[in-house]
């Protein structure tokens, strides 16, 4: 399969770019930063995203997989203590790039035989914090865009799908922190392998569907 992993460069991104390569797949692995065998491009930048996906259709013809992991936090302790900069940042991060990435590749994924789309998005969508305010808004946005995406989607094979986190956990994390126990929080590689099976269930069971990996 031809898969394309926007946001690349952290370590939900390596994880996925990791366990579709060692199935063989041809993986586009995308950030604004250079990432081994990938593509720097700025996500925000509508144009040059829109570039892209044609230049992967001239180059593979299809694509089978968009993965977008790009993310970011900021917040604090309290509702007061919010900074409107922070939201601007997040707005970016968590719903610009995604916005200009599912515009891009639409065409792509509704026309492959099996084309999966999914964001990873968090349980402070659902029940924010006070400290929490604009990273929860932002999160709520990307999964809204989402599901209007998934709208476009319903008449085709292809299916867009949110997969819902507390927190993301990685070998870094545990390696500086042996003692913690990262409760409810979900592995990097489960993240992978969840997106990856998306690919062996009926689009119309997925598309559009809040998938909880807490539990």
């Amino acid at each position: 399969m031809i898969i394309v992993v926007a946001g690349a460069g952290g370590p939900a991104g390596q994880a996925a770019v990791e366990h579709f390569s060692k199935r063989g797949d041809t993986v586009i692995a995308l950030d604004a930063r250079p990432v081994p065998g990938g593509r720097v491009i700025d996500l925000l930048d509508e144009a040059a995203v829109r570039a892209l996906a044609a230049e992967i259709q001239a180059e593979h013809g299809k694509v089978d997989g968009v993965f977008h992991v790009v993310g970011g936090w900021r917040g604090g302790k309290t509702f007061a203590e919010t900074r409107l900069p922070d939201w601007s940042l997040l707005c970016d991060l968590l719903i610009h790039t995604l916005q200009n990435v599912t515009l891009a590749f639409e065409p792509l994924l509704r026309a492959a035989d099996h084309g999966r789309f999914a964001i990873v998005s968090a349980k402070a969508a659902e029940a924010p914090t006070q400290g929490n305010a604009a990273y929860g808004a932002a999160k709520a946005a990307s999964e809204a865009w989402t599901l209007a995406f998934a709208d476009a989607l319903k008449e085709t094979n292809a299916a867009a799908t949110i997969l819902v986190v507390k927190a993301l956990v990685h070998e870094a994390m545990r390696a500086e922190k042996p003692e913690a126990k990262f409760a409810g929080f979900t592995d990097v590689h489960r993240l992978a392998e969840a997106y990856a099976s998306l690919f062996d269930r009926p689009a119309g069971e997925i598309n559009g569907k809040r998938w909880d990996l807490t539990q």
